[in-house]
């Protein structure tokens, strides 16, 4: 199974964990605000680091699909 789409629900605390892991796919817009996932990323092969971001996330709002 590929990862077809990742994405961050409400919530996040921008600790800086998703983009220390994943900088291809995470990013912190300004201090303080929440994370976002950049557009137009090839997720395949980064995909054992979006599932590493997302089983480490500690409000567990980094969601991925896999098709």
């Amino acid at each position: 199974m590929a990862i077809t789409r990742v994405w961050i629900e409400d919530g996040c605390v921008s600790c800086g964990l998703s983009e220390s892991n994943c900088p291809e796919v995470f990013k912190i817009k300004a201090v303080g605000e929440p994370s976002t996932v950049i557009e137009g990323v090839d997720y395949s092969p980064l995909e054992a680091k979006i599932k590493e971001a997302a089983e480490m996330c500690p409000v567990e709002v980094i969601k991925y699909e896999e098709d």
